[in-house]
């Protein structure tokens, strides 16, 4: 499982060239239109990139050990696409197309689902609330947990197949929210802090000043760390959840802890994330979608190749 070096390079490359391709749009936006980055907020990033690249180098040529430089330099992989992942949310959203939360919440009765119920319930149960409220917020810890378990495992292919599911998932949540857009929950119902007085959900209403700012126009800062998650339809954390209890299960250890956690991070969702219930089926098929072409562009970079005068080619294209 530690895969072909140059298998492993090619991968690399088309997870670049994605970040790459995606941080032009936040960079050209000013230019275009009255966005504003604020390079402040790209500092922390962009340091820990540049730290975990020279990591990366170091493993890399110097002291050569492909699976600390898998770890640093997929680590470097997801700093980066999330740095440039969160102002093209915000572009996205921009668009002010016309809100569909009456398309979702109608599509959650005619489920059988009852939010407002869920949230009494979470309320009337306030003691377990902060257990979920904590998984819900633990995407990030999760994520550098995959990344260091998969290269210290040697599931070096694996580990690019993950980061390259958890890019074209994102994208793909972000591409759909814009064309669909909605408020979520908490502005749609009109709920506020006297609704659910005994527990403080992890998202709640904070988002929206920032939401309907960008979809106004009076709001156009383009931030990286303390960006405002602003995006409800389809659910990117249910996607991830999916997306990191696969690439857990070849691990036998942690498979079933990820898959523990990830499917109480499935019922913290509506709530703390304030979702609809639809959102979170939405979020999944992403994810399996994801994780299907992430495995097909896998398979295609590890073909073999044979080198001729104009460069490689793959096998089966030369038969």
């Amino acid at each position: 499982m530690i895969g072909h070096p140059a298998g492993l390079r090619r991968l690399d490359g088309i997870i670049w060239a994605i970040v790459a391709m995606l941080a032009a749009i936040p960079v050209i936006a000013p230019f275009v239109a009255n966005f504003m980055l604020v390079g402040p907020s790209f500092l922390a990033a962009g340091g820990g990139v540049a730290l975990c690249l020279a990591g990366y180098w170091l493993y890399e040529t110097k002291r050569p050990d492909p699976r600390l430089a898998s770890a640093v330099g997929g680590t470097a992989q997801i700093v980066a696409f999330a740095a440039v992942g969160a102002p093209v949310s915000y572009i996205a959203a921009s668009l002010n197309l016309p809100l569909r939360d009456a398309w979702f919440d109608a599509a959650d009765r005619a489920l059988g689902f009852d939010w407002v119920a869920l949230l009494g319930w979470m309320d009337a149960h306030a003691t377990l609330h902060p257990v979920f409220s904590m998984i819900y917020s633990s995407l990030i810890p999760q994520t550098v947990a995959v990344v260091l378990a998969l290269a210290l495992a040697g599931r070096l292919v694996w580990l690019r197949i993950f980061i390259l599911a958890f890019i074209i998932s994102a994208i793909v949540t972000i591409i759909i929210a814009a064309i669909l857009p909605a408020e979520g929950v908490w502005g749609f119902h009109k709920l506020s802090a006297a609704d659910y007085p005994n527990i403080v959900p992890a998202t709640r209403e904070i988002h929206l000043p920032v939401f309907h700012g960008l979809r106004d126009g009076s709001y156009r800062d383009l931030v990286a760390t303390g960006a405002q998650g602003i995006i409800t339809f389809p659910s990117l954390h249910s996607a991830l959840a999916f997306i990191i209890t696969v690439a857990l299960w070849p691990v036998p250890v942690l498979r079933w802890v990820g898959l523990a956690i990830n499917g109480l991070m499935l019922v913290s969702i509506p709530v703390d994330g304030g979702h609809y219930f639809i959102d979170i089926f939405a979020g999944l098929a992403i994810a399996w979608a994801s994780v299907i072409a992430a495995r097909r562009v896998a398979k295609i970079a590890h073909q073999p190749r044979l080198q001729t005068a104009g460069g490689e080619i793959g096998l089966a294209a030369s038969r």
